[in-house]
C-alpha cells in the first residue's frame, strides 16, 4: 500500500511513490556519460518510477537533455515530468563562472530571473532541451533564504508577481497541469501558499527521519488545502545512508556532532528491528498523508536497484512506535 501511486494534491496528476531526481545525471560532483545516464533512467523506469524531476540548474541543462532523451521513447501519458523556472542559462561573462557542484557542464552561466518573461523563456528553453512536447509540473526554483540570503524577500516578491503569474496562465491555458515551488525550506512554501493557490512542492531535506519541524504547521496546511509534497533529499545528503561515520554528510556539508548523535540513535533503533537505516529513511516520509512521492538522488543503475529494494523492504510497525517513544520521530 505504501508504494501505490498517489495523487499530487488536487492537481489531477497521479505520481509514483518512488520518483527519480535528475540532479545526479547532470554530472553532480563527477562526470558520467550520456549512455550511463540513460541506463540509470531506464533502471528507474524498470523499478516503477513514473515521476521524473529535473531543472535547468542541474548540469546547466545537461540533466534536462539527458532525461528527455531517455524518456522520449516512453508512452507520454505513462509518466509525470517536472522541471523548474527561475534560472536562465546564458553565455558566461567570464571564464570563472560558477558551476554549482556540477562538472563537465555546457559552457553557460546560471542567471537568476523570477520575472514573468524570464519564467516563460525558461519554460520554452526547457522544452527545447527536453525535446518533448510537454511538461506536466513546473516549479519555481529556490526562492528561499538558503539560496538568496538577505536578497530572499526581493526574490520572493519577484517570483510572486512574475513567475507565478506566468505559470498560472500556462496552467489556465492547459499547457501545464500543476505549479508550485522547488526549495530547501518549508517556511517559504507556507508563506507562498498563504498568498496564492499552488498544487504542490518539491521540498528537499526538510521532512526526513532527522527533520520533522515541517510536520507541525506546513504539512497539515498541505493536507487541508490539497497540496502535494514531493520529498527530495530523504537521506539529508548521505548521513541517513552511512550513519554517523567520521565523514558523514548532512545538508551538503560535514555533519555536526548533534546530528551525528541523532543519526546514531536512529540507526540503533533500526538495527534492533533488522531494518537498514536507509530503508527507514526512504519509507518514513511516505507515512504522512501530505507526501506524494520521495525522490532520492541516484546516479547509477545499481544505486536505483538498491533504492528500490530498500523502499520495498517490509518495515514492522513496531519500528515506528519505538522511534516515536524515544522522541526521534513525530507520530
Amino acid at each position: 500500500m505504501a508504494l501505490e501511486p498517489r495523487p499530487l494534491g488536487r492537481s489531477g496528476l497521479t505520481v509514483s511513490a518512488f520518483g527519480f531526481g535528475g540532479g545526479p545525471i547532470g554530472n553532480l560532483r563527477r562526470a558520467i556519460s550520456d549512455e550511463a545516464a540513460t541506463a540509470t533512467v531506464d533502471a528507474a523506469w524498470d523499478a516503477g518510477a513514473r515521476y521524473f524531476d529535473t531543472a535547468p540548474l542541474y548540469g546547466h541543462g545537461r540533466s534536462e537533455m539527458r532525461l528527455g532523451a531517455a524518456l522520449r521513447h516512453r508512452p507520454r501519458d505513462e509518466f509525470v515530468l517536472a522541471t523548474k523556472v527561475g534560472r536562465l542559462l546564458r553565455p558566461p561573462r567570464s571564464r570563472d563562472f560558477e558551476r554549482h557542484g556540477f562538472v563537465d557542464t555546457p559552457d553557460c552561466e546560471v542567471v537568476y530571473d523570477y520575472s514573468r518573461d524570464g519564467a516563460l523563456r525558461s519554460f520554452e528553453e526547457s522544452l527545447a532541451r527536453l525535446g518533448l512536447d510537454r511538461v506536466d509540473v513546473v516549479l519555481i526554483h529556490d526562492i528561499d533564504r538558503w539560496t538568496h540570503g538577505d536578497e530572499q524577500p526581493r526574490r520572493f516578491a519577484e517570483a510572486l508577481d512574475g513567475a507565478y503569474r506566468a505559470l498560472a496562465d500556462l496552467k489556465a491555458a492547459g499547457t501545464i497541469k500543476a505549479i508550485g515551488l522547488g526549495v530547501n525550506e518549508w517556511q517559504v512554501c507556507r508563506d507562498f501558499a498563504l498568498r496564492v493557490p499552488v498544487d504542490g512542492f518539491l521540498l528537499a531535506g526538510r521532512y526526513t527521519l532527522l527533520e520533522q519541524e515541517s510536520a507541525e504547521e506546513f504539512l497539515p496546511l498541505c493536507v487541508e488545502r490539497g497540496m502535494g509534497v514531493i520529498v527530495g533529499g530523504p537521506f539529508n545528503s548521505g548521513i541517513l545512508v552511512t550513519g554517523p561515520v567520521p565523514d558523514a554528510q548532512y545538508n551538503y556539508a560535514p555533519a555536526p556532532q548533534p546530528i551525528r548523535e541523532r543519526a546514531g540513535r536512529l540507526k540503533e533503533v533500526c538495527e534492533r528491528h533488522g531494518v537498514p537505516l536507509a530503508a527507514a529513511a526512504l519509507r518514513f516520509p511516505l507515512r504522512h498523508p501530505a507526501i506524494s512521492a520521495v525522490i532520492p538522488g541516484l546516479m547509477t543503475p545499481d544505486e536505483v536497484a538498491w533504492a528500490a529494494r530498500s523502499l520495498a523492504m517490509p518495515i514492522p510497525d513496531a519500528l515506528w512506535s519505538d522511534l516515536a517513544s524515544e522522541g526521534l520521530v513525530r507520530v
